[in-house]
């Protein structure tokens, strides 16, 4: 167990792990989204929406990896069912079967929705002083945010 992880009381660590696993599942359930998105995308805009998906499901990928990685540092248990993750997420997934507009607006709600988790999960680090939790999740707010500007921008929509 880590200097950190040994300095926060069991209480805590509940409410951190709880944050951290909702963020995993949330993220879980965007990465495959975006990659079915990904696969799936046509039009006019193909090619940079199919990198821009790309990327985002590239990084959810290593940010889920990185998130449950801190949930051991906590010593708890990193779910990795995907019927776990899709009960407890506020992400839906998706068929794929969508316009390239409507595949954009679906991850940039996405990108939102992870944002907010994250940010409150940066609220819960910061009142029990988990500084590395902290530091990881204000690290995913700031991607999801640049993210949904992409996204934002692909819509013609400013902030």
């Amino acid at each position: 167990m880590g200097l950190v992880a040994a300095k926060i009381e069991p209480g805590a660590k509940q409410d951190l792990v709880e944050g951290l696993t909702q963020a995993v599942a949330e993220t879980a359930v965007a990465m495959s989204k975006a990659q079915n998105f990904h696969w799936n995308v046509t039009g006019m805009a193909f090619g940079p929406l199919h990198d821009l998906f790309q990327k985002v499901y590239e990084d959810h990928f290593e940010a889920m990896d990185e998130l449950a990685e801190r949930i051991k540092a906590l010593d708890a248990h990193a779910e990795g069912r995907y019927s776990k993750y899709l009960e407890r997420s506020a992400i839906e997934e998706h068929d794929g079967h969508a316009s390239d507009r409507e595949m954009v607006a679906a991850l940039l709600a996405d990108q939102e929705t992870l944002s907010s988790t994250l940010s409150a999960l940066c609220e819960v680090a910061d009142k029990h002083g988990d500084w590395a939790t902290n530091d990881l999740a204000t690290a995913r707010v700031a991607a999801h945010d640049k993210f949904a500007w992409m996204l934002r921008a692909h819509l013609g929509k400013s902030a």
